[in-house]
């Protein structure tokens, strides 16, 4: 068999090449004849899938996420500074940044003030249409609520799970990761800084108010949204001391720790994992146990509580793997050097109901932190190589990833080329170089 590190390295350029067919897709077209709409994508927009579906089976990701988004601009930041892509990657974020930022002209009102596109809306396709009152309050602050957007930079008519709150902290964190390790010129530093400002204050605002959750089903304050956004406070508080905007950093900083204060007590001792969230209407869900909070840890990449030093975070990573382990017939009689694929929560019913890549990978991934200043490195690097050996062994020769494999048969399925595959195979190789090198 290929040693592991040929195959990730030859893997990531597979995962390069399948994640920029998502970034600036203005080539492609998509059309959406039951609501009237002919979409040309902008520069800058980022589709979570390039593929064009309508459901037919595959789902219609042609949209332009903000989470989905923010993590792979951070993906070609890790690329630029391996090596993996070229100055592009700079022109990547500049048109990402002007993308970004034009929405926030977008207004819903304009939409109700000028209906006729009702009319070129299938009768059949009308049930799916937002209402004029939802369409008028998406102005100002509330389009960076709006989970996602048209790649051409137009508003989403559709129903949808709003709001969302944790792409614009994500997006800034992502951000400004550009800002500390990359010598970018003045005038692009000014406009990612303008949208991380942007961002920042979004969350110092909204932070609190309940949202739907990273898989946009329930509604209430999760944990994977509060983790990003005190991360993304915290960490924007220092680059504003940088900046010598002392009032704001000071903002930020104390929301930032009265998140953090608020996730403590998302620990569930008896159950001995943190809850993934706290539903608006105070009930007790059945996705308490959930692969987000594992991402949440991914994605911010701090230390200490919270992060993957904390040893909540590790019986949290255990109790997952014992669920998935006992609940998908492809992790049973595995071979010893496989980790267990991993889903999202108990009793997923979306198209195979898992494994996911990204869960997978950020298990992986996790894994590869956990190792950074640990005694048992060795081991934690065991393990997460364990679960990339997971990932390779349902991972087709061409090094296509779509959302999910079928956990009874490996098969892939759900959403083809997803972006968010590629960009947490590339930020977990990433973050297991850190720890062990390129062979």
């Amino acid at each position: 068999m290929e040693p592991l590190d040929a195959w990730l390295d030859r893997q990531q350029r597979c995962a390069a090449a399948g994640m920029r067919m998502s970034v600036s897709p203005v080539a492609i077209v998509k059309t959406r004849p039951g609501f009237g709409q002919t979409v040309h994508p902008r520069k800058g927009a980022i589709v979570a899938s390039p593929v064009l579906a309508a459901y037919d089976p595959d789902p219609d990701y042609f949209f332009h996420w903000y989470r989905d988004s923010a993590a792979v601009i951070d993906a070609l930041r890790l690329l630029f500074e391996g090596g993996g892509i070229g100055p592009e990657a700079l022109t990547h974020l500049a048109d990402f940044v002007e993308f970004s930022l034009s929405l926030q002209q977008l207004d819903g009102r304009a939409l109700v003030a000028a209906p006729s596109w009702r009319t070129q809306v299938a009768a059949d396709f009308t049930r799916y249409l937002r209402s004029d009152e939802e369409l008028a309050a998406v102005h100002g602050d509330a389009v960076a609520g709006e989970t996602r957007v048209n790649p051409d930079a137009t508003l989403d008519i559709s129903r949808w799970a709003r709001p969302q709150h944790d792409g614009p902290p994500l997006r800034a964190l992502m951000l400004l990761r550009w800002l500390r390790g990359t010598a970018l010129d003045g005038a692009l530093a000014q406009r990612v800084g303008a949208l991380v400002r942007a961002d920042l204050a979004f969350t110092l605002r909204h932070w609190p108010e309940p949202s739907f959750d990273i898989w946009e089903e329930e509604r209430g304050l999760h944990y994977y949204t509060l983790r990003v956004a005190g991360a993304a406070l915290d960490e924007g508080a220092a680059w504003l001391d940088s900046l010598g905007d002392a009032q704001q950093a000071r903002s930020c900083r104390t929301q930032a720790q009265a998140i953090f204060g608020l996730l403590d007590g998302y620990w569930l001792a008896d159950e001995a994992h943190y809850r993934s969230r706290v539903l608006a209407d105070g009930a007790r869900s059945a996705k308490e146990l959930d692969i987000a909070v594992i991402l949440a840890a991914v994605h911010t990449a701090g230390t200490g509580a919270h992060s993957a030093q904390d040893p909540r975070m590790h019986a949290t990573l255990a109790r997952l793997e014992a669920l998935f382990d006992a609940a998908y017939p492809i992790n049973r009689n595995r071979s010893e050097r496989l980790g267990p694929a991993m889903g999202r929560y108990a009793g997923d019913i979306y198209y195979s109901g898992g494994a996911y890549y990204f869960s997978t990978l950020g298990a992986a991934e996790f894994c590869f932190h956990a190792a950074q200043g640990c005694a048992d490195a060795q081991a934690w690097i065991g393990r997460g190589d364990a679960y990339l050996e997971t990932v390779r062994a349902f991972t087709p020769p061409s090094g296509a990833l779509s959302e999910q494999f079928d956990q009874r048969t490996g098969e892939q399925t759900s959403a083809r080329h997803l972006a968010w595959s590629y960009a947490a195979f590339i930020s977990c190789v990433a973050a297991r170089r850190a720890v062990v090198g390129r062979s």
